[in-house]
């Protein structure tokens, strides 16, 4: 990457609003040409990684992600059964349908309700006692009626039913004939595997899902630098998780470069382990000197965090990640940039500076995916609650071992937002929606530059500064 007026922008500490790409030739024939494989370590159609935020990456959202072709990261603050139950259900998974809701014809409107909510389709299928569908329940089928009412008496028997194998396409099209949005999968027997959509039959000729070496779902989880950090990774190693990601908010001090000896000890030496988060050519080469071989960038810019009013610490978001960026590939290493994604192009730009995968966490969180209840305001609005990881609510759910005393002294230590209303928005329901919204725009933005692959995007992109008016002309009015 360069810059398209050296001499001036590389002396500015700049954030992602700063800047822009500058249109270049492109010698391809459409997007469709672009390959967005990251080149870090194996596995991933893209590079969009779920953030290890408790409101954000949870089972559903981590098999989903990577499904569609990314890379989930479990929370830290989740406890090692948890993990294990919940890697064993991604590893589980089938890696193109979704795994679907069901329900027995004698369940009750009150079972459905419970559970209904946990998919963007709207739909659970009801099954026989050989798991053949019978019938499904959509929101439609709930109104006006006893919440003890057997399912039985108010599913829809009219099934559009689609059979394992079927070409993406062919699925589609049996869809859209029966004006359905989506369908049961079954196999041979009838009985049933899986959900398929209309959207996920296009989704997924246009992304593969990320699959380890056994032909699994890939999922990461993290890990906090305590004592015991490189014990839980033994275990999560154990569990076949495809990457560890050592996590706090300042990576570059002594606990860390200590956190991650002890854990590549406990790994070996095959399995990545990204560390984080620094925003210095500095503190990238102590962690990766320290046995990393991914560095996690940016220090206060996520929508959650607090830390820069806080502490008046950080850095601008695009010269972070350039900064480390550099120095990591100095040593043939490579970077993840975390935090303040709100638009593609943040995706690009970060891609631009040189990281190999890009975090969201916020932009995610409001999603049928994502952890957490759905609920409604007073205008029927629905929304999912959202929290920073170094807020009050997560530091006391991390100190609850402690003692009444020390869960106060912990408290006063906090440095993000504690509770904001993420609504679920139409046509971004779904993860779904949002990644190929990124992907898609990515894709573009890299056929302006005239790139196809993300080593030759990074060498060719020249970026340019831009005043605050820049910015805002770039922004739909219509």
């Amino acid at each position: 990457m360069r810059f398209l007026h050296p001499e001036h922008d590389e002396t500015l500490e700049l954030s992602l609003d700063d800047v822009f790409l500058v249109p270049g030739y492109f010698d391809g024939s459409s997007r469709l040409d672009v390959n967005l494989r990251p080149v870090d370590f194996a596995g991933g159609a893209h590079p969009i990684v779920s953030a290890n935020m408790n409101a954000v990456t949870g089972k559903r959202m981590a098999e989903t992600v990577a499904r569609l072709g990314g890379l989930g990261v479990l929370p830290q603050d989740m406890d090692l059964e948890t993990a294990a139950r919940i890697i064993a259900q991604i590893k589980s998974a089938d890696p193109r349908y979704d795994t679907p809701l069901s329900v027995s014809p004698r369940a009750t409107l009150r079972d459905v309700l419970g559970i209904i909510h946990k998919r963007a389709h709207d739909m659970v299928v009801v099954v026989d006692d050989e798991r053949r569908p019978v019938g499904i329940v959509t929101h439609a089928d709930l109104r006006d009626r006893d919440q003890y009412s057997p399912v039985g008496s108010f599913m829809s028997s009219r099934l559009v039913t689609v059979p394992v194998g079927t070409p993406n396409r062919d699925a589609f099209l049996r869809m859209d004939d029966h004006r359905v949005k989506a369908a049961p999968v079954v196999d041979a027997a009838g009985r049933l595997v899986g959900v398929l959509t209309r959207d996920d039959a296009v989704r997924l000729e246009l992304v593969e899902p990320s699959l380890d070496a056994r032909g699994k779902l890939m999922v990461a989880a993290a890990v906090g630098i305590s004592s015991t950090a490189g014990a839980t990774a033994a275990r999560l190693a154990e569990l076949a998780v495809s990457a560890i990601v050592l996590d706090t908010a300042h990576g570059h001090q002594r606990r860390m470069l200590e956190a991650i000896r002890d854990v590549r000890r406990a790994i070996g030496p095959e399995r990545p382990l990204v560390a984080g988060n620094v925003c210095t050519a500095e503190g990238t080469r102590a962690l990766l000197d320290a046995g990393a071989d991914v560095v996690k960038v940016n220090v206060g810019p996520g929508a959650m965090c607090t830390t820069r009013m806080q502490t008046g610490a950080g850095r601008p978001t695009f010269s972070s990640v350039l900064a480390c960026a550099r120095e990591a590939h100095r040593r043939g290493r490579h970077v993840w940039a975390d935090g303040g994604v709100r638009e593609p192009r943040d995706v690009a730009l970060y891609l631009a500076a040189g990281a190999s995968r890009v975090m969201i966490g916020t932009l995610l969180s409001g999603t049928y995916e994502s952890p957490g209840d759905v609920k409604e305001d007073r205008e029927g609005r629905k929304y999912k609650e959202n929290y920073g990881m170094a807020s009050a609510r997560a530091v006391s759910d991390r100190a609850a071992g402690l003692d009444a005393f020390e869960r106060a002294k912990k408290g006063f230590f906090r440095e993000g937002i504690s509770t904001s209303r993420i609504y679920i928005r139409e046509g971004r329901e779904s993860v779904g929606d949002i990644l190929v919204d990124v992907i898609s725009g990515v894709q573009s933005a890299f056929t302006y530059v005239g790139a196809t692959t993300l080593p030759e995007f990074h060498e060719k992109a020249v970026v340019g500064v831009q005043s605050p008016g820049g910015y805002t002309e770039g922004k739909p009015r219509g």
